[in-house]
């Protein structure tokens, strides 16, 4: 199995476990930023949005090479986490949310495609389940881990 290919499958991971270890965490998040666990489920929503407005942006950059724009999607997930993570009011976390979930469809298109370019003759499809693997994963053990 191919290195990079192993590197778009964490990619997923970290897709996968972005937009669903919050529905965990809900109540705390709530409680952390002094607000309701109704208004935390927003936080929710703005991931959903971000996923929705960001994937047809890939018509304005098709021209780029596909490395480029994975490393450029893997940067703007990255950061979005990092900020999600050190928000410190509601305001800034349904931002950092919004911008984690920009990533995400199109990292699953561009990701598809590489997977099946970095594939053996006839081996495409295997190369693709490996790469959606990384979601199994994040929902099998990057989500309930994080309950610990």
């Amino acid at each position: 199995m191919k290195k990079s290919l192993i590197a778009i499958a964490f990619g997923i991971l970290g897709l996968g476990i972005a937009e669903f270890v919050i529905m965990g965490v809900l109540p705390d998040v709530a409680a952390g930023l002094g607000i309701t666990i109704a208004k935390a489920g927003h936080l929710i929503s703005a991931y959903a949005i971000g996923v929705c407005v960001d994937a047809p942006m890939l018509a304005v950059v098709r021209k780029f090479p596909l490395k480029k724009i994975l490393l450029t999607l893997a940067a703007i997930m990255t950061i979005g986490n990092i900020l999600a993570s050190l928000s410190p009011n509601y305001g800034t976390m349904l931002l950092a949310r919004f911008l984690s979930g920009l990533p995400h469809g199109a990292y699953f298109g561009v990701a598809s495609i590489v997977a099946e370019k970095l594939a053996d003759k006839g081996k495409g499809s295997e190369a693709v389940s490996i790469m959606i693997a990384g979601m199994t994963v994040a929902n099998l053990l990057g989500v309930p881990l994080e309950q610990l």
